[in-house]
């Protein structure tokens, strides 16, 4: 391979010109044999120009990452290019090497090679690289040094996730390596803080990231000793305990958070944090096995953790940088600290300073705040209502860690409210102040209430210092006043003044404060209110509009989702208020949501305000359902929406939109729905196959809602069955995907009975097709044997001639004979009601079937009626639990009590976790005794989530499946096409020894008195539910009569009843 040809033609894809014709070369020579080692080569010499090297980078790690590993290809498929072996080879004798000495832009692609070759290679092909990182880790030479801790990083991060029983290959590796870094590490430490060298401080980052992604999910025991654990904890508080160069900070606080001697101290925080929260807190570890090491952490790291800990925050106190990744890994360590009597004793000596010094300082609105409210409102709202810049931001932390100590400690939570009523009632109070003392009110909502000595004062509290906040000159402050109220919004408000004041209020701001974030936390108090004082909504019923059109200029304005959940509460609270604006507030919705998808920022945020766009306009659709003249003008808006989303194949939002389309076919389908079907359809054939579950509750409305209309075009059914030929023809699809395909498919034969007979061939050629390819699950197997059941019940005789002429491939027997066969051992995969149902329905269809009855049954009769009987068994079950999850919905949620942690826990005592291990057992316990009772054995256990043992994730067998919801004709009592199970199988039972009394006797003569006694509760059950039918006709009817009606109390099971 010329590495001259391809310098040039890396060359050549810089260029916009020749970018195409380049690629295409590439991809022309990318299979040969030599092509990636010598790609690697080309990015490894000096002499080309880094653009180049830097191109080539990239193309070398789209090729590893895409064609490292050999895939295995079904028979008959094309072959999937990986690269050969012997260039794999030569790439793993080399990248290590490659990334020691590759320049920065160079190595961050080749990590990502290696990360991708250790995935595949490691330690079946490659033991060998833990062999060349330990060479250059024993080098003297920094370089050396960091290559080999990004490979092992590399190393490292492919087991970051994996359970301990997985991590064989690391731990072997680790055994060796690890030694060797903790003495780099401490190597590295020997050099003056103030002095250092970056390159050496950001080799101690990277040790430190290589440990915690080695600790962070699993804690291998096995590998770090306590001993050797004790040495990397006290590495991490030498690390957060050393000066750092003040000459060194800038002004920007950003800029000096990326300073490599803050970046270390960064990563031990974490370590910290994580090692505390997940392996060192007694009763809250994640797993037994750490429970002793737990009690040992507590009492050998927490003094001198502590300690540093409040000596960094002594430094904040005093108004010098700390990082503020670093203050908050700080607070995180002390709110867990603060459960533990060991550590609260070594806290509370400096808790009201804690709280004075650093808590409310952090709580308060900053100089950053200030400006950033000034100068983009927007982006301050945007950041305040980010939950992901919670994990970066230490005001959460605080919040939090202030929680923690008014809850759980004795006599904190006085002090603090001693605290908050001398700084709100110091006349010299500044606006910050103020601001920082209501956070501390507003984060303490759900323990003021709780407390007995606080409780009846909550309301008049804020009535005497949040309501004025309203009419502060600062912004900021009437921004707080609406947060508190919000925050406070489950309290009882025994004056109902107080309620309709705070109602006031916080439409007065939503509607005429000039401050956009005012605004929006005006229109979140609002909800809030509505949500947790339904009584409230009187109080602003007139000016709903208004605050309607306001809340959709807000929501255009700052794009905000949070606002799109308020809009959806006030849609369905003020329903017959907003019908005269209905129409201009989807009109509304559907400008914002294009505006937003439309837009160049393709931010995550954006994607969910978006999505909440959409949830509003279902939601829209949903209260306005039976108002017929508004949704008929709601529903072209709302289609050209969905669209844009199905034109534009923006397929980020197809879930959002194949739920609104089923939304639109709920009731009825017009002209312009069903030409949207052929749109679907497009869709689906370009690149619609992965969305076809979200498809599938529309699809079903079109088949069920107006099947007439459905049938009325031969196209509507062809283009079904080809997205479900798909979807069953399909490598690439999940077996949950197939299961809906095969419904679908089921569904239509159901459905249209009678009406698509010349279809019914098709249908089962393609659900038998699939059946004779691998199938994992038994859901997908049954799915399948019902498409066919279902065709027999409704298409009998054509279907058993087709079936009975068609051989089975190397065999002898019929499909319909191997069919049966199947059917009849898969009895047990048969689950829920419905799939049960149909077993029924499909098997009494056969054997009353009298001479024109397959032979097949004859060979199986033995096995027939016990399987109905193991059918019936769960039908009762299912039929039970659904009884049961419908008396469930209608109890209402008891009151949650109060808090019985009254004044907090006294410095000798641990808080207690609710789902510590023995929490657990005793719940498990209860369990095991209550279905003792019950009859059944209980084997499940309450298991850890990082437990070695897999879980079964099977559904309870007695449950209803996942498919259920899409009910059939059988289904549904009103339908002329219902059939209840039990009747059809009695009148089976009492015609069938006069009808056919040989086949009869077959079916019966080797049945034990235990499933006769079996067959005849069955029958009682079947005359109860005949009764209960007679009376609710009679009721229906206007009247209603008691008969004494006859059980039969026997049955025989010999002969036929004499007449």
């Amino acid at each position: 391979m010329d590495s001259r040809k391809i310098i040039e033609v890396l060359r050549a894809t810089l260029d916009a010109n020749q970018q195409q014709q380049a690629h295409d070369q590439l991809q022309q020579v990318h299979k040969i044999i030599g092509f990636v080692p010598t790609l690697l080569q080309v990015v490894m010499q000096v002499d080309v120009d880094m653009p180049v090297r830097q191109a080539g980078a990239v193309y070398l790690k789209n090729t590893i990452t895409s064609s490292w590993e050999d895939r295995e290809v079904e028979a008959g498929q094309p072959l999937i290019f990986s690269i050969h072996e012997q260039d794999r080879a030569m790439i793993r004798d080399s990248i290590v090497d490659a990334i020691v000495v590759a320049p920065d832009p160079i190595k961050v692609q080749l990590c990502v090679c290696i990360n991708n070759i250790i995935k595949h290679d490691f330690p079946h092909k490659w033991t060998q690289v833990v062999d060349k990182i330990s060479i250059y880790l024993q080098n003297n030479d920094p370089n050396g040094w960091n290559g080999a801790l990004l490979c092992l990083y590399q190393l490292v991060k492919n087991y970051e996730y994996k359970k301990s029983n997985e991590r064989a290959p690391l731990t072997e590796a680790m055994n060796l390596l690890l030694p060797m870094i903790y003495n780099l590490m401490i190597n590295l430490l020997g050099h003056d803080p103030l002095n250092d060298n970056d390159q050496f401080v950001l080799l101690q980052k990277l040790i430190l990231k290589i440990y915690y992604a080695l600790t962070q999910y699993a804690l291998p025991l096995d590998v770090i000793t306590k001993e050797m654990f004790a040495q990397w904890m006290e590495v991490c508080r030498q690390i957060l305990d050393r000066p750092t160069n003040p000459q060194r900070l800038d002004e920007n606080p950003d800029d000096n958070m990326e300073l490599p001697e803050w970046k270390v101290k960064k990563w031990s925080t974490h370590i910290m944090a994580r090692m505390f929260e997940r392996y060192g807190s007694p009763g809250n570890v994640v797993s037994k096995e750490y429970e002793e090491f737990a009690k040992w952490y507590l009492e050998t790291f927490s003094t001198g953790i502590l300690q540093v800990q409040f000596k960094v925050l002594d430094e904040y106190r005093k108004k010098k940088f700390v990082s503020s990744r670093v203050l908050t890994d700080i607070l995180n360590y002390m709110k867990n600290s603060v459960s533990h009597s060991y550590s609260w004793k070594i806290i509370k000596p400096h808790a009201i300073a804690l709280i004075q010094d650093v808590i409310f300082p952090l709580m308060s609105f900053s100089e950053a705040d200030e400006e950033l409210w000034d100068m983009d409102p927007v982006e301050f709202i945007r950041q305040k209502f980010d939950v992901f810049d919670d994990i970066s931001s230490p005001v959460p932390a605080a919040e939090t860690l202030l929680h923690s100590l008014c809850k759980t400690r004795k006599g904190i939570l006085n002090s603090v409210m001693a605290a908050f009523f001398q700084i709100i009632n110091n006349p010299n109070i500044t606006p910050k102040e103020k601001d920082g003392a209501l956070h501390m009110i507003g984060s303490l909502s759900d323990v003021l209430p709780k407390k007995k000595v606080f409780k009846n004062q909550v309301e008049q509290l804020l009535v005497t210092y949040v309501f004025p906040g309203f009419q502060s000159p600062q912004g900021h402050l009437r921004a707080r006043s609406c947060w508190v109220l919000h925050s406070f919004s489950e309290i009882t408000i025994k004056n109902p003044e107080n309620l309709a004041k705070i109602m006031q209020l916080s439409t007065n701001a939503l509607l005429t404060d000039p401050d956009l974030p005012v605004k929006v936390e005006a229109a979140i108090c609002i909800q809030m209110f509505l949500v947790s004082q339904p009584e409230s909504s009187k109080y602003i019923e007139t000016q709903v509009k208004n605050i309607t059109i306001e809340l959709l200029k807000i929501i255009r304005e700052t794009e905000n989702e949070d606002l799109t959940n308020v809009m959806q509460k006030i849609v369905c609270s003020f329903t017959d208020q907003l019908v005269p604006i209905a129409v201009e507030i989807c009109q509304h919705l559907a400008e914002t949501f294009r505006q937003v998808v439309e837009s160049d920022d393709s931010s995550d945020d954006r994607a969910i305000t978006a999505m909440g766009l959409l949830n509003t306009m279902e939601t829209l659709l949903s209260v306005m359902e039976e108002k017929p003249e508004v949704i008929a003008s709601l529903h072209p808006i709302v289609l050209q929406v969905i669209c844009h989303i199905l034109q534009n194949n923006i397929n980020e939002f197809y879930e959002e939109a194949f739920s609104l389309i089923y939304d639109l076919t709920s009731k009825t389908i017009s002209q312009d729905l069903w030409k949207l079907l052929e749109l679907i359809y497009a869709m689906f054939e370009k690149d619609g196959i992965d969305y076809f579950l979200d498809m599938m509750p529309t699809l079903y409305n079109y088949v069920t809602v107006d099947t007439n209309a459905f049938l009325s075009n031969q196209n509507h059914v062809l283009a079904l069955f080809n997205m479900c030929k798909t979807i069953l023809n399909s490598t690439d699809v999940t077996e949950e995907a197939e299961c809906n395909a095969a419904k679908l498919l089921e569904v239509m034969i159901l459905q249209c009975r009678g009406r698509i007979n010349e279809c019914i061939p098709t249908f089962v050629e393609l659900a038998l097709g699939r059946l004779i390819r691998e199938v994992k699950t038994s859901e997908l197997r049954t799915m399948c044997l019902q498409v066919v059941i279902a065709a027999l019940y409704t298409n009998t005789a054509p279907l058993l001639e087709m079936l009975s002429k068609q051989v089975m491939p190397n065999t002898n027997d019929s499909i319909l004979s191997h069919f049966v066969k199947q059917w009849i051992h898969d009895t047990d995969c048969f689950l829920g009601i419905h799939d049960r149902k149909l077993w029924v329905i499909g098997m009494c269809t056969l054997i009353t079937l009298g001479n024109a009855k397959p032979q097949v049954l004859s060979e199986v009769s033995n096995d027939i009626i016990p399987s109905l009987i193991l059918i019936f068994d769960g039908l009762k079950r299912a039929y039970e639990a659904r009884a049961e999850d419908e008396e469930e919905e209608e109890e209402s949620d008891e009151d949650e009590e109060l808090d019985d942690c009254e004044e907090g826990i006294s410095s000798d005592e641990d808080e207690m976790n609710e789902l510590d291990n023995s929490y657990m057992e005793r719940v498990a316990e209860l369990a095991r005794k209550k279905g003792a009772a019950e009859g059944l054995e209980i084997t499940a256990e309450l298991k850890d989530a990082d437990s070695d043992e897999e879980e079964s994730d099977d559904d309870d067998e007695e449950e209803e499946t996942a498919l259920e919801s899409f009910t059939t004709p059988l289904d549904e009592e009103e339908c002329p096409d219902f059939v209840d199970e039990y009747i059809l199988f009695q009148e089976v039972m009492q015609k069938l020894p006069m009808q056919d009394p040989t086949w009869y006797a077959m079916l019966s003569s080797n049945l034990t008195e235990e499933q006769k006694k079996s067959v005849q509760q069955i029958l009682t059950m079947a005359e109860q539910k005949r009764n209960q039918k007679r009376s609710d006709a009679i009721e229906r009817s206007g009247g209603f009569q008691f008969t004494q009606q006859s059980i039969p109390t026997t049955f025989n099971f010999s002969s036929p009843p004499s007449n």
